[in-house]
């Protein structure tokens, strides 16, 4: 009745109304007789859906179009196609559904399927903007909870996921060491074991986004997959394993949401007013970030180095233990990128705080306090000193990987790249003249969730 007609396709009800009436359907791929079907959320609330009519008589969808990031659309019309087209049954032969929202590749075409998909929980950039044109305060009307959102991080050194329910509560975050980047940095190639590697490690990820039911969902690739020439061939392996469509970030998109991650979640009072510098300090690249943390999406200027743990250790500390020589011509290379960075960012005021990301950060932190299994408690938030910094880069990269990795507080697969990491820490913050790194384990991937709600 709702559709003012009867229903063609099996389909289920993905959002009510606060009285238990349907406002969005999500429907089979598929309609009864065969026929694709490419538009998957309906709006079905009828006054709703006479605002939005009224809306694009008024010329909502041109103007839609004019305020919404063209590279965003693109990127909503591809996540919808791979959510879509993840439910056409295994061995399908035949005429499949195409397009994105609405059935088309690229634009606008209708204001209601994008909203349909967005109160569905969809990250849909038109769907919000309409949301909020209607004066919407929420991504959805229903009287229910969204489904999870969840994040996937396909970086140099490590394959990460995390899942969050709708409330803000983690369900899992997990991290599974697969070297994507070995050798990319002097053959411009992902290695076939190192793809294999990393697609096994998507695929455990799949059955995990299937046991939370996930709703929504970013899959993201970075430096590694940015420098190799197979890249492209790496992302469409990487949406078969996952059905997520993949995202290949440039170094200002890894900087501003690994930015608003680590910023979201601060100690009181621990940033004050001066901007905060954060330093995101990958296998393959380094962000180096400068913003006030805030609401929403924080303004930011940022710079990505081309240097990292994997990539400072296969560049320059060819032996293990590093011989003093390589030591020093690694840290002269990375200070001169460095400085150069700090030329580019905004001054910092003296009291200015450094938030320090990733494994690198992460694991001198458990090393500092000796902790043998990673607690989450103990190393969020922890402070690291300069001093105790430049310790650890003398202590690690006197021993060998055995040794390194025989200590408490070291991750097997880390134990071969944390001198490369330490190192690029420590000139960080020898260029910024930093005293102390507050370690954050909010990240990326929760920049990521973020922007999915």
């Amino acid at each position: 009745m709702l559709l003012g007609r009867a229903p063609s396709a099996s389909f289920a009800v993905a959002v009510r109304g606060p009285d238990g009436v349907p406002v969005v359907i999500e429907n089979a791929p598929f309609l009864d007789d065969g026929r694709p079907m490419p538009t998957r959320y309906w709006l079905v609330d009828r006054r709703l859906s006479e605002a939005v009519s009224r809306l694009e008589a008024a010329g909502g969808v041109r103007q839609a179009e004019a305020d919404v990031d063209p590279g965003a659309l693109a990127e909503a019309h591809a996540r919808y196609a791979a959510e879509r087209d993840a439910a056409v049954p295994a061995g399908h032969v035949g005429p499949r559904p195409s397009g994105g929202v609405g059935g088309t590749r690229r634009g606008v075409k209708c204001l209601h399927a994008h909203l349909a998909w967005y109160l569905a929980g969809g990250a849909d950039p038109v769907g919000r903007w309409t949301a909020q044109r209607l004066g919407l305060s929420a991504p959805g009307p229903g009287d229910g909870a969204r489904p999870p959102a969840a994040a996937l991080d396909c970086g140099t050194n490590s394959t990460r996921l995390l899942v969050v329910a709708d409330d803000g509560t983690v369900l899992e975050r997990v991290m599974r060491i697969t070297r994507l980047g070995e050798g990319v940095d002097a053959s411009r190639t992902l290695g076939a074991e190192a793809v294999g590697r990393t697609l096994a490690v998507l695929g455990d990820y799949r059955r995990a986004l299937e046991r939370h039911a996930v709703g929504r969902a970013r899959l993201v690739a970075t430096s590694a997959v940015r420098d190799a020439a197979n890249g492209a061939d790496f992302l469409r392996r990487a949406e078969q394993v996952t059905g997520v469509h993949p995202e290949l970030l440039s170094g200002s998109q890894e900087a501003s949401l690994s930015f608003a991650g680590a910023t979201a979640r601060l100690p009181p009072g621990a940033a004050g007013t001066a901007p905060v510098l954060v330093v995101d300090i990958g296998g393959g690249s380094t962000e180096l970030v400068v913003g006030r943390p805030g609401a929403g999406a924080p303004e930011v200027a940022g710079v990505s180095l081309d240097v990292g743990c994997v990539r400072v250790t296969e560049r320059f500390l060819a032996h293990d233990p590093p011989l003093p020589i390589e030591l020093a011509e690694a840290r002269r290379a990375v200070r001169a990128l460095v400085d150069g960075a700090r030329r580019e960012l905004p001054t910092l005021e003296g009291d200015s705080l450094l938030v320090g990301l990733a494994g690198t950060v992460s694991t001198v932190a458990m090393l500092e306090q000796g902790i043998a299994r990673y607690d989450r408690a103990r190393v969020h938030h922890a402070v690291l000193g300069r001093p105790h910094v430049e310790w650890w880069l003398d202590a690690l990269s006197g021993e060998d990987g055995a040794a390194r990795l025989a200590r408490p507080g070291m991750v097997e697969g880390r134990q071969d790249v944390i001198v490369g990491g330490v190192l690029v820490l420590a000139e960080v913050m020898a260029a910024f003249d930093r005293d102390r790194c507050l370690v954050s384990e909010d990240d990326i991937l929760d920049g990521l969730v973020a922007s999915l709600h």
